[in-house]
């Protein structure tokens, strides 16, 4: 039991549902054994099953909310829970509960913000080849976009502080809501770090939500729309740069030309090759402008994030 369990009750753990009948008493009645002062929030997303029951039966708070998505149960979470740190978990049974307090113990002596569980998995059915490939891919790609050191972007096993929680904008309505979580602690210069836990697979009658294809690329558009909003420049500027490429291929031969000959023989092509340098220009303009409104709206969250104490603020309080 980590120091501020003694002294403080306010940790509260987080568990949005969508028929997790099966899987939903077990986790549970986990993590209240795990931190047995905290509350444990189960979030029904509609479910068709006997997940809120079974929930309620093993001893979590139960709420539901109607709108579908994990990304907006979190967005009802994050915004109607009180609490000092957070714990957040899917309810199916394949995070380790066990390993909560130390995942809170590191957030509160190391100062954190954001702790992530690095899954690994026991067994070769918990975590599938496929999911494991995507998973590095989408994290390498959101590690370089944003210059940071990841190894699991996508784990839905996180300890926040309150100032994380409630500083955190949504955009995502679903499984795309974990790219968020960490670009916003990254952009905002928030410290965090990554601790390894076992990753169990499911139990029997409990399926994943997950869809591979369809999720993976919102994913990536999550990605992109991310680097759009917090790295304008990079964005448009990677953008003009592509296409001022293409105009100077295409203008290339028509400007030896005309130097030869003080002439324009293809008009249409030279026309192209201006329209695209246009555009290109258009575009780092854009980037540039953009650019200085997103530093503003950066030292504005920034300032909403600080409102707010840390846990090691609370504890030596």
């Amino acid at each position: 039991m980590t120091d501020l369990q003694k002294t403080d009750g306010r940790i509260a753990v987080l568990l949005p549902c969508y028929n997790e009948e099966a899987a939903i008493g077990a986790t549970v009645r986990a993590f209240r054994a795990a931190l047995p002062l905290a509350q444990v929030y189960v979030y029904d997303n509609n479910s068709k099953d006997r997940t809120a029951e079974v929930a309620r039966e093993a001893g979590a708070i139960v709420r539901n909310e109607h709108r579908q998505g994990k990304g907006n149960v979190m967005r009802r979470m994050f915004a109607d829970v009180e609490a000092d740190i957070y714990v957040l978990a899917d309810g199916d049974d394949t995070y380790d509960a066990a390993q909560a307090p130390e995942l809170i113990a590191k957030l509160v002596t190391e100062e954190l913000d954001l702790v992530t569980g690095r899954r690994v998995h026991t067994e070769a059915a918990a975590y599938r080849a496929g999911h494991v490939w995507g998973n590095r891919m989408l994290t390498g790609l959101t590690a370089l976009m944003f210059g940071i050191e990841l190894k699991d972007m996508l784990s839905g096993y996180r300890v926040m502080s309150r100032r994380f929680v409630k500083s955190f904008p949504f955009t995502a309505a679903g499984f795309a809501i974990e790219t968020e979580l960490t670009v916003h602690a990254v952009r905002l210069l928030m410290p965090m770090a990554e601790v390894d836990t076992p990753y169990k697979e499911r139990p029997a009658g409990s399926a994943s939500k997950l869809n591979t294809y369809r999720d993976g690329f919102r994913i990536l558009f999550t990605i992109a729309h991310l680097v759009r909003e917090e790295r304008p420049l990079f964005f448009f500027g990677a953008i003009a740069a592509i296409l001022a490429v293409i105009a100077g291929i295409f203008g290339w031969s028509l400007l030896i030309e005309f130097i030869e000959t003080s002439k324009v023989p293809r008009l249409p092509t030279a026309l192209l090759a201006t329209g695209l340098m246009v555009i290109a220009f258009l575009c780092l303009m854009s980037g540039l402008i953009l650019d200085t409104v997103t530093r503003g709206r950066w030292e504005a969250k920034r300032m909403a994030y600080l409102a707010f104490r840390g846990p090691q603020e609370r504890r030596n309080s």
